[in-house]
């Protein structure tokens, strides 16, 4: 695939991510209660599909061994069904984590007696660009749902069947308690030409 940026390229991008803005409003609204019951099930779906992602991240593991990866890589590369239930339990464990919306970070009095406040909100569609990790792909997912953020999720090529079958099952879970899935995402495309719009979607992400 060629990372000269195509206008087929940038127009899913941006449909996804103008799909992901539109569930990010809903999201927004969420109470601690709705976002750390959609934590728990996405971290439930991870362990229902856990034996789909280490077969997607199987065919990653061959074609980059094949492609001459290094044993260290190779290893960061690795999500099999222990690592899987390792990353469930690193979602569940950021549904026990304070809400960091409405916390109130600092404010003071000024001298006609208003009161000004800085409070944390959410920061809206987030772009999340990484390597070959595929626990990159939960961590980021959990942490963008705690605080009431959609992820566009660009995984690095030699990863890309892994990050593929967990965004699946994040969805799944994600449907399960009736929210909607478009809170995650992931890019399908994995050259250069996707990233480039990520970077410059003012407006968008």
């Amino acid at each position: 695939m060629s990372d000269e940026l195509s206008p087929e390229v940038f127009d899913a991008v941006c449909r996804q991510a103008d799909q992901a803005a539109r569930a990010q409003e809903r999201l927004a609204q969420a109470n601690t209660e709705a976002k750390n019951e959609l934590l728990l099930a996405i971290a439930d779906a991870l362990d229902e599909h856990a034996a789909d992602i280490e077969a997607a991240n199987a065919l990653d593991m061959l074609e980059s061994k094949e492609n001459g990866m290094d044993a260290g890589k190779l290893d960061r590369l690795l999500f099999d069904v222990p690592r899987v239930a390792a990353a469930a339990q690193g979602v569940r464990h950021v549904a026990t984590l304070p809400d960091p919306v409405g916390e109130i970070v600092r404010g003071y009095n000024l001298p006609n007696g208003l009161r000004l406040t800085q409070t944390r909100v959410p920061m809206g569609v987030i772009a999340i660009i990484y390597e070959s990790r595929p626990n990159v792909t939960s961590d980021a997912a959990a942490l963008a749902v705690k605080s009431g953020n959609v992820c566009m999720l660009r995984s690095g090529k030699e990863a890309y069947r892994s990050a593929r079958a967990i965004v699946a099952a994040l969805k799944a879970g994600v449907e399960s308690v009736g929210g909607d899935s478009d809170i995650v995402n992931i890019v399908e495309d994995t050259t250069h030409a996707s990233a480039q719009v990520l970077m410059t979607a003012d407006g968008l992400v």
